[in-house]
């Protein structure tokens, strides 16, 4: 363009208008590539959701990506595109800890994109279920959050049920304080899940120091709870508040800014190496001194770094107990496969849960 000349509004819209036609067209194309290769899988019959395959994807996009648009919005528009490609190969439904509005439907949104078909279960033990008796392709559950910690109720369905990790994903957690009270002097009652309660402990203690704290899980119910008593308010995410119609009196009441929650994928396919990824193991030991240590040197003595290790009460036995721990690399990796066959030779049973991509909790 000579200098001095300017474009006009009308100009650059049907410069717009003929990029957009380029995208449908483009757009059914890759579609179109999805439907063949849902093809080859259902001959294969392989998994249709493929995480290690969509690793490949969007660190593709890291690279190939010249902004300006960002590498996170990148990345969320093609978990649509994504999304919409897989629902052309095979709808897919996901089980999630519901109703809508909680952290646990935002992480399957976050995974499976709003192509997919989202079923809500009652509790964490319904979604294991839902997946183990074929209601659902996939499950959503939290298993572990960076302030509160472990969520029980989902280690403890490992020993009951045969489904398998194959994906994992970490969302920001922000609560809100959401309510129809006109201000926090109204409020004599706050609805919210332990650990809510948990994560937004000080400001409760410094805003709200005589408010009854009723337990209500998970979040969204506290949030309905808190729309039928105008003296009340819930803990509860943005979702939540839009999914309930009910306004948020107090943004980011959360202790920690930083705080986040891992959630895992249940399923029954086995994501191939991605070469950076994470596996889950559960154990159990003979109660005698040294056996704990004995069974973690085997990690050490192969160079396998644990990133996490939790036990829980077996409940088939009396104060004995079940490990969990989540160990750097795939199954397949030679270190990791030795250093899992000398545990096996301390503990009474060990199973491997899943090998999964790894995700950076910081990259969300």
């Amino acid at each position: 363009m000579a200098e001095g000349t300017h474009r006009t509004l009308q100009d650059i819209r049907q410069d717009i208008d003929a990029i957009d036609e380029q995208l449908v067209a483009i757009l059914s194309r890759r579609v179109e590539l999805a439907q063949e290769v849902g093809a080859v899988k259902g001959k294969d019959n392989r998994p249709y959701f493929t995480p290690e395959r969509e690793r490949q994807i969007y660190a593709k996009l890291e690279q190939i990506n010249p902004g300006p648009l960002q590498h996170r919005q990148l990345s969320a528009i093609f978990r649509e595109i994504i999304s919409a490609a897989r629902a052309a190969e095979k709808p897919l439904v996901a089980a999630y800890w519901g109703p809508a509005g909680t952290y646990t439907n935002l992480a399957a949104i976050q995974t499976f994109g709003a192509s997919s078909s989202f079923q809500p279960e009652d509790s964490i033990q319904d979604v294991f279920r839902a997946v183990e008796h074929g209601k659902a392709d996939y499950g959503v559950v939290p298993v572990e959050n960076s302030v509160a910690g472990v969520v029980p109720e989902t280690l403890d369905m490992f020993p009951q049920t045969n489904v398998k990790i194959c994906a994992e994903v970490y969302i920001p957690i922000h609560h809100h304080l959401l309510s129809i009270a006109e201000s926090l002097a109204d409020i004599d009652r706050v609805y919210a899940g332990p650990q809510p309660a948990q994560q937004c402990k000080r400001w409760l203690r410094a805003n709200l120091p005589n408010a009854q704290i009723i337990e209500v899980v998970p979040t969204a119910k506290a949030a309905e709870k808190a729309l039928e008593d105008s003296r009340s308010a819930a803990i509860a995410n943005k979702l939540g508040a839009e999914t309930v119609g009910i306004p948020v009196l107090v943004e980011h009441i959360n202790d920690n800014p930083s705080n986040r929650t891992r959630f895992i994928i249940l399923g029954y396919n086995e994501p191939a190496k991605t070469g950076s990824d994470k596996t889950s193991v559960m154990f159990n030991l003979r109660n005698r001194p040294g056996e704990l240590v004995n069974a973690l040197r085997a990690f050490e003595a192969h160079g396998v770094n644990l990133m996490m290790i939790e036990s829980r009460p077996a409940q088939r036995a009396t104060f004995e107990y079940i490990f969990y721990c989540d160990c750097a690399g795939h199954r397949t990796d030679e270190p990791l496969k030795a250093a899992i066959e000398t545990l096996r030779g301390y503990a009474l049973e060990t199973t491997i849960l899943g090998s999964y991509p790894y995700r950076d909790p910081l990259d969300v």
